[in-house]
């Protein structure tokens, strides 16, 4: 696990971050190789700015945290995310319409922003925490439909973060066909690792300097 560092999105999403506390994830990105930065749209503008002259990638969300808004806002606020310099984007599903069995809606949700990202990475957040396993199931068979290029456990501002129960699962219905993101909880290498080991080919999170030099951050809350 030494390349874990590899694996990060390493990520401040919170509504308070400061230019400094932007300044300082990307600071702590270059320093440790993480793949990617990940923050909110209004920060993308600096992160890139930073980030220009070096290998790690820079993503942001959209319809973050719930993925209640309408479709075409999530496909402009994409637009308006790659013209700022985004290599990555992370969108969150709308958890409603996939409970409805809207299955059209969702499919062409996603679409929209993996046509709108021009070629760029897009990852599907599901929030497994409101979710049934079949809901999950389906959600990844979706997202699949879709043709984006990762499933993603959660946003971390709901009422749970990533399993390995549930990465097993997502990995077992996607198989080879996405990649599969670990976010929300992780705050030491061990629960990193397990992630990894269960499937995970992405890591988002907050506490990535304690969990690459193998400690714990009792501060990280979310990712």
């Amino acid at each position: 696990m030494s390349d874990i560092a590899r694996y990060i999105d390493h990520t401040n999403l919170k509504p308070d971050a400061s230019k400094e506390d932007i300044e300082k994830l990307c600071r702590e990105a270059i320093e440790h190789q993480f793949f990617s930065v990940c923050v909110s749209g209004s920060r993308l503008e600096l992160a890139h700015h930073l980030l220009e002259n070096c290998d790690v990638q820079v993503g942001t969300v959209v319809g973050f945290p719930h993925g209640a808004i309408d479709k075409d806002s999530k496909r402009y606020e994409t637009e308006l995310a790659i013209d700022l310099g985004a290599d990555e984007i992370d969108m969150v599903m709308n958890i409603g319409r996939l409970k409805d069995r809207d299955t059209p809606y969702i499919v062409r949700e996603i679409r929209d922003i993996v046509e709108s990202a021009e070629g760029r990475i897009v990852k599907v957040i599901l929030e497994n925490c409101l979710l049934s396993n079949e809901e999950i199931r389906r959600a990844c068979n979706l997202v699949m439909d879709a043709q984006a290029h990762f499933v993603k456990t959660s946003t971390g501002f709901s009422t749970g973060g990533a399993t390995v129960k549930h990465i097993k699962l997502m990995r077992e219905t996607v198989k080879r066909n996405a990649g599969v993101k670990a976010s929300g909880g992780i705050r030491d290498f061990n629960t990193a690792k397990a992630m990894i080991e269960a499937g995970a080919t992405r890591l988002g999170c907050s506490a990535s300097v304690a969990i690459i030099s193998g400690s714990e951050s009792p501060m990280a809350l979310s990712e």
